[in-house]
């Protein structure tokens, strides 16, 4: 049996697998988790049962459409513009990408680390600190980094490349259409851009990156290599190597994605000197939290410590935000940035000093 024959399954099309509604009630309770004090979520919820049967007649009889976008900025910490989906969108996108993911991730390479299961940040800058320990012989030999950025990724996305490479893996018709009508219900320019706000979104950038990372592996045949969203890394112990690769790559995305690299973020370094990725700058032995990193977080809590004073949020939701940014140091040597912490709050120090203490 091929791939395609297991993805899409035998005796039920696909498209009946992404509409039914076991699948839609299952994509609201995935879309909901850490959303339900969002007011429009709350609406969706007090007639959540009208609304998805709705939602599902809608797909049943062919004639959903997506819905206008909302558009607005978020800083994390650059400036990003998010185009968010109604929440009826959002679940259906969830519900959509929940048969989808299992069709592609299959074919993504190992250390591909954004939006897949099992993946993320911290295992994407693990992994780092591993292949600069292989790779440099326990640090004894010298290595290089080649780290880069693809510019402007979203904006550029082809819609009809995104399309095409869908097809190569989905063959319902139906489902076609439904994936068709969402990649251009929005574009930066005539036949380009995915928004920010969609999971679809996400998956669509990983199949469409994919593509780079399969050159990269199989054509270049870079062994140390990751790849977080549209930044990634090669470790090689011949900078030569590296400096060449970059005019292949460079060809590659112009010539098969549309894409090109951003020309300021095209950076070859010792590993003595630092791997600046993923919030993170790994060096020899040991890793630390990127300065911006630090800046932003110490920022951020004296921020949420304000909030805290003027009663806009409780202790439980302050405690929860210190807690998250204690969690980023437990992956690298973090103490110092600790103890700048517990200065700024030392009222978390007292409430958690077991804790603290035992580490």
């Amino acid at each position: 049996m091929n791939n395609r024959q297991i993805s899409e399954g035998s005796g039920h099309s696909l498209y009946s697998k992404v509409i039914s509604l076991k699948n839609l009630f299952s994509a609201w309770a995935e879309f909901r988790q850490n959303k339900n004090n969002k007011i429009d979520v709350q609406e969706f919820k007090f007639n959540l049962e009208d609304n998805i049967f709705e939602l599902h007649k809608r797909l049943k009889d062919r004639v959903w459409t997506p819905d206008e976008y909302i558009a607005f900025y978020i800083k994390d910490p650059k400036l990003r513009h998010i185009h968010k989906a109604t929440v009826r969108d959002r679940v259906f996108n969830q519900a959509l990408f929940r048969v989808l993911y299992q069709i592609f991730d299959p074919i993504f390479i190992f250390d591909s680390y954004s939006c897949r299961n099992g993946k993320g940040v911290h295992q994407g800058s693990k992994r780092l600190g591993e292949f600069a320990k292989k790779l440099s012989g326990n640090y004894h030999k010298p290595i290089y980094a080649l780290k880069c950025d693809v510019r402007k990724f979203f904006d550029n996305i082809s819609h009809e490349k995104m399309f095409s490479l869908i097809k190569r893996r989905v063959s319902d018709p139906e489902v076609l259409r439904l994936i068709d009508l969402i990649i251009k219900s929005f574009e930066t320019k005539p036949g380009a851009g995915l928004p920010l706000g969609n999971v679809t979104s996400q998956l669509f950038a990983n199949v469409y990156l994919n593509e780079l990372d399969q050159f990269v592996k199989h054509q270049i045949k870079a062994k140390y290599y990751l790849r977080y969203c549209d930044d990634f890394i090669i470790l090689h112990p011949d900078k030569k190597f590296l400096v060449e690769s970059v005019s292949k790559i460079e060809v590659f995305l112009k010539e098969e994605l549309d894409l090109i690299l951003h020309p300021n973020k095209i950076i070859i370094r010792h590993l003595s000197e630092g791997i600046d990725f993923l919030g993170y700058v790994t060096l020899p032995h040991f890793k630390v939290v990127r300065n911006s990193t630090k800046k932003r977080v110490l920022r951020k809590i004296k921020v949420a410590q304000d909030r805290l004073s003027k009663k806009m949020i409780s202790e439980e939701t302050f405690d929860h935000i210190i807690n998250s940014y204690m969690g980023i140091l437990k992956h690298c040597k973090g103490f110092k940035v600790e103890q700048e912490i517990l200065k700024i709050v030392p009222q978390f120090k007292l409430k958690n000093k077991d804790i603290l203490e035992a580490k």
